[in-house]
């Protein structure tokens, strides 16, 4: 199977036209057209050379999806099927002003979180970068399909996948994606979110400056070593050091998400150790009532379990905010998501 045209980097684009007798002159030509060429109505002139190597040497197909299912609040799901056959959900969901893609790294997972329905596959393979950006490039040909204006969504990595377990695709990816001749989207539009993978978190500096998140779940380690397995070899506190040495701008800060479980991570203990662990840190804590799905033993938490916890935690002066459920209805909600077709209440 030949590699995806969309993988490429400006660099290694350059290093392709050279190797292949072409001028590196079109390099960033090229780069822009792949991804802006229709909005921007480019039109270039490469020769039949160039583009009969280009289509020897890579694949123009961009990740198809075998379905697309609507939720009633506007939020968007696909299954996108890859060249091999594999597939991965990427999901559109609708704020204020314009839409942010949630975005897969992996056919599955490996880290195998006790909440997440996606971590109940397994790890089938890592995304190339083109299949990671081709999830972006289809969104934003869906979009502008229904409104040719549509402003660029923004990205969060927290689909299916621990990103930074395939940290040099995803790297590539955002690369791509962040670079002024393709999209050009700010590192402040994108957030990638890790469950503490500290071999790809201690690796963060290598990263564009996209907003980091942690799914933190539990201050219990006990508690966190039950939702959060790889909690047993890369503890809390180790996951926590390594954040410190992470490079912040004045405004930018870490996101701690946080999966409220009735009656196992809402309780008032938890909110006062959570707290006691991100007190003086640049930090903004995401609160997530879990969502169901099918087979999972856990339970939502009520409305006011989730308020009384927020406000234990804005007593310490912490910056909290509670994430609205999106997509639920369509499995398209946080952890909700697993590559399958069939009826989601089979």
């Amino acid at each position: 199977m030949k590699p995806s045209l969309y993988g490429n980097n400006l660099e290694s684009l350059n290093h392709w036209l050279s190797s292949n007798g072409h001028s590196k002159n079109q390099g960033e030509v090229l780069f822009r057209y792949l991804f802006n060429g229709e909005k921007d109505n480019i039109r270039p002139q490469f020769s039949n050379k160039m583009l009969k190597d280009l289509e020897e040497s890579f694949s123009k197909r961009l990740p198809i999806p075998s379905s697309t299912q609507t939720a009633k609040d506007g939020t968007i799901k696909f299954l996108m099927k890859m060249e091999d056959g594999e597939e991965v959900e990427s999901v559109l969901i609708p704020f204020y002003k314009k839409y942010t893609l949630c975005i897969s790294s992996q056919v599955g997972c490996a880290m195998n979180c006790d909440f997440c329905y996606t971590g109940t596959m397994g790890l089938k393979r890592n995304l190339k970068a083109g299949e990671i950006v081709g999830q972006y490039m289809y969104a934003v040909k869906y979009l502008r399909s229904l409104k040719s204006n549509e402003p660029l969504p923004n990205i969060v990595m927290m689909g299916m996948g621990e990103p930074l377990h395939n940290f040099d695709e995803v790297k590539r990816a955002l690369e791509i994606l962040t670079h002024e001749k393709s999209y050009a989207l700010s590192p402040r539009q994108i957030t990638l979110s890790t469950v503490g993978y500290l071999p790809g978190l201690k690796r963060w500096h290598e990263m564009p400056p996209v907003n980091l998140a942690l799914s933190l779940h539990s201050p219990v380690k006990e508690i966190r070593d039950q939702l959060i397995p790889v909690n047993r070899g890369y503890p809390l506190p180790e996951v926590m050091e390594v954040l410190e040495a992470v490079p912040l701008h004045h405004r930018q800060v870490i996101t701690y998400e946080y999966l409220l479980i009735s009656g196992l991570t809402d309780r008032d203990e938890d909110a006062h150790k959570l707290a006691k662990i991100l007190i003086g840190k640049k930090a903004m804590i995401n609160l997530i009532p879990f969502n169901p799905y099918p087979g999972s033993a856990y339970k939502k938490p009520s409305t006011s379990d989730v308020v009384r916890f927020k406000s234990i935690l804005v007593s310490y002066k912490l910056m909290t905010m509670v994430r609205t459920t999106k997509g639920d209805e369509i499995l398209a909600a946080c952890g909700q998501l697993k590559a399958k077709t069939q009826d989601p209440l089979q």
